[in-house]
């Protein structure tokens, strides 16, 4: 290990508190329920297209009940253009059990918030550590690849979270949660701004001097995955109906949906799909709407 678990948790929190982005989920009237949201939102999506979203999202569901109370079909609608509109049935199926079992409150414990529907291992212990201050490992691609690149000389990490990995982060954590908490933002942060998959900003690094992967001649490690492409994808047809379905207050005809994108047999998978994972339900005589 290059450099001392002291001596790195100290260079990361006072680099955060000096270049940290003011975001909205990290500000101290920030809600558990919106620090919940964010991190759904965030799930492979950057800040900037989720911002808007977020705003928009909270102003209309400030609370776990009021998005309760919508349609499950109301929370597709919103999700708009964020992508992976599933997490947006997620978000809806997670703020019912919320107040079904919670009384309407974020749960702060990682074991309650692991059992809500479509809250896995890293959003669970995201929301314990940043909404409440719990001491949890929190690892996602930023924390990975700068814990890989400054202690290991990895320069990407695999596809894969490793016990190795695991146990290293956990070695690092403060006893206080709420420092092991902010060491985790801090780490997250200086993955999206300075030690970036592509053009790392190591001259902007706290860690920079003692990198093991810098020190090492920055090696490539052969990890890094091809970027899908979009255009002419399943997904992209799957977007294009369930626009239509999102612009649409009424349910709409199969005539509508086949207008929306030219190739039948990849239209009909699509759509198939769509229905299957319950973003669009089917209704008599050919029509289709979002879920109710």
């Amino acid at each position: 290990m290059t450099l001392d678990p002291a001596a790195l948790r100290d260079a990361i929190t006072r680099w955060y508190a000096s270049a940290a982005r003011d975001l909205p989920w990290r500000r101290p009237d920030a809600t558990p329920w919106a620090v919940l949201v964010s991190e759904v939102m965030l799930q492979q999506t950057p800040v900037s297209r989720v911002l808007p979203a977020y705003d928009n999202w909270l102003a209309r569901w400030p609370t776990p009940s009021d998005l309760a109370r919508s349609a499950p079909g109301d929370a597709v609608r919103a999700w708009n253009r964020l992508g992976y509109p599933r997490r947006a049935l997620r978000m809806h199926a997670a703020a019912v059990a919320i107040v079904e079992r919670h009384g309407g409150a974020v749960p702060s414990s990682y074991v309650e918030l692991r059992e809500l529907p479509g809250i896995g291992d890293y959003t669970a212990a995201a929301v314990a550590a940043f909404a409440f201050g719990r001491r949890h490992v929190v690892l996602d691609t930023n924390v990975r690849r700068v814990l890989g690149r400054v202690l290991t000389g990895v320069a990407l990490p695999g596809a894969s979270v490793t016990v190795a990995e695991r146990s290293l982060a956990e070695s690092l954590l403060p006893d206080d949660g709420r420092l092991a908490a902010r060491l985790s933002v801090g780490l997250m942060e200086l993955g999206a701004l300075r030690c970036r998959a592509r053009d790392p900003q190591c001259f902007g690094c706290p860690l920079a001097t003692g990198c093991a992967w810098r020190l090492a001649g920055a090696p490539a490690n052969g990890s890094r995955r091809p970027a899908q492409k979009y255009d002419g994808t399943d997904r992209q047809a799957r977007g294009r109906l369930l626009a239509v379905l999102r612009d649409s207050d009424r349910p709409v005809t199969r005539r509508r949906l086949d207008a929306a994108w030219p190739d039948d047999g990849q239209r009909t998978r699509a759509l198939d799909g769509l229905v299957a994972d319950g973003l669009v339900e089917p209704l008599p005589r050919g029509r289709f709407r979002l879920p109710a």
